[in-house]
C-alpha cells in the first residue's frame, strides 16, 4: 500500500489526484502548515530528511519530488499516463513534465514570496509578473486546438502542470484573457478523478 505524507494546499494535491487516475490503492497522512510561516512541519523530516512534501512510501521505498514520484508510478502503473509511444509526443511530454518545475514555478513562487514582504515586495512583484506572463502566454498558444498538453488524452504532464497554473490563476494574472488555459482547468476540476482525490485530501484552496 503507498502512503502519500500530504501537506494541505501543497503540490502533494497533484499525487493524490494521479493515483486516482490510476486506480492505485493509497492511504493518505496529513500534514497542516505552521499558521505563522506557512512552512511543513518537522514531523516531514521523519519521513524524508528535507522535510518536504509530497513524499510517499511504497513499501521500504520512499520517494520524494513530485516529478519523481509521478515517474515512478507512470512505472508502477506499468505505463498509464506516460510518454506516448511516438518520439516527438514522447519528448514533448518529458519537456512539460520538467518544465512545470523547472521553469514555470520558479517566478510564481517568488511573487508568493514577495507578496509577503511590505513595501518592497509590492514593487517587486509588478517586476516578476512580466516573466510570469510570458510563461502563461506560452502555454496558452500550446493548448490551441487542443484539450490536452501532449497528445490526445490526459498525461501526467498535465497533472504536473496543475498545480503552477491552479496557482497562476489564484494570484498570478491567469484570467479569462487566456480562454485555453481556464478551459483547461476547468477540464481538469471537473474529471471525477479530480473530485475524488479533493475528498481524500482534505480542503485545497487553488480548486
Amino acid at each position: 500500500m503507498i502512503t502519500v505524507h500530504h501537506l494541505e494546499n501543497s503540490r502533494s494535491q497533484r499525487i493524490l489526484w494521479m493515483l486516482e487516475e490510476l486506480g492505485l490503492p493509497y492511504e493518505v497522512k496529513r500534514y497542516e502548515r505552521n499558521p505563522k510561516t506557512m512552512l511543513a512541519p518537522p514531523e516531514l523530516r521523519q519521513v524524508h530528511p528535507l522535510g518536504k512534501s509530497p513524499v510517499i512510501q511504497d513499501g521500504d521505498t520512499v520517494v520524494a519530488e513530485t516529478g519523481a514520484i509521478i515517474e515512478y508510478l507512470v512505472e508502477k502503473a506499468e505505463g498509464r499516463l506516460g510518454p506516448p509511444p511516438h518520439r516527438d509526443a514522447t519528448l514533448r511530454y518529458r519537456f512539460f513534465l520538467h518544465y512545470a518545475e523547472g521553469s514555470l514555478m520558479p517566478p510564481l513562487l517568488v511573487k508568493l514570496v514577495l507578496s509577503r514582504v511590505p513595501l518592497f515586495g509590492k514593487a517587486a512583484q509588478k517586476r516578476i509578473q512580466p516573466m510570469i506572463d510570458v510563461h502563461l502566454d506560452y502555454l496558452e498558444r500550446e493548448l490551441a486546438g487542443s484539450d490536452w498538453f501532449v497528445g490526445d488524452d490526459l498525461t501526467a504532464a498535465d497533472i504536473m502542470l496543475s498545480f503552477p497554473l491552479e496557482a497562476a490563476r489564484s494570484r498570478a494574472g491567469l484570467d479569462t484573457s487566456r480562454p485555453n488555459l481556464v478551459a483547461w482547468l476547468a477540464r481538469i476540476h471537473a474529471r471525477p478523478a479530480y473530485q475524488r482525490a479533493l475528498e481524500r485530501g482534505g480542503p485545497y484552496a487553488y480548486a
